[in-house]
């Protein structure tokens, strides 16, 4: 198993749709001239960014989190060019940008080191061969302060790696749930 260059993750993007909408470099100011927290094509990898549809988590309805029988009520829907998320909780988002897995490959996220520094983790599970969807992404706030997440920036780095030889059996042949979402998605069993 080797992990893939910026080449192959354009090559993949360009020409099979790997990812949409696609950024072939790494944009880092807005159109205004801001700095905004980076995203696109790096060097080993590929920074998403997270849209505007953001998911926060809220005890008001006192409800137990059960992955078996999940209470939508748990959350709060928030659209913005940010989100602000209270101590010691969590919201929900996704990418901007779909994605298509070959078969071949096993996609891993990490978190950007400007949101680790500031207490704020990104959670994601491996995109399996021949996933596709957007991207539910879990951010969890550790600080005992609100944090602040922002849309159209970038929030996590996804790592690509392809294997010698083709799995027997992907996410899609096994007709995984997750298949083909698209906005928030929350857990399904």
């Amino acid at each position: 198993m080797s992990i893939k260059s910026d080449k192959w993750i354009r090559r993949m993007a360009e020409h099979e749709g790997m990812i949409e909408p696609f950024e072939p470099g790494q944009v880092r100011h807005g159109e205004s001239g801001d700095r905004l927290i980076s995203y696109g094509t790096s060097s080993y990898g590929y920074d998403v960014r997270c849209a505007n549809e953001f998911k926060i988590f809220t005890n008001v309805h006192s409800a137990t989190v059960d992955p078996k029988a999940f209470d939508e009520d748990s959350f709060v829907d928030v659209t913005g060019d940010y989100c602000v998320i209270p101590p010691n909780s969590f919201a929900l988002a996704r990418t901007v940008e779909y994605f298509r897995i070959p078969r071949s490959v096993l996609t891993i996220c990490l978190g950007k080191s400007t949101y680790a520094r500031c207490g704020i983790i990104v959670n994601v599970t491996p995109l399996e061969p021949e996933w596709e969807g957007h991207v539910t992404l879990e951010f969890s706030n550790t600080t005992n302060l609100p944090a602040k997440i922002y849309a159209n920036e970038g929030v996590a780095q996804m790592l690509f790696f392809e294997s010698d030889e083709i799995c027997d059996v992907s996410y899609k042949d096994r007709g995984g749930k997750y298949q083909g979402q698209r906005g928030v998605t929350l857990p399904k069993t």
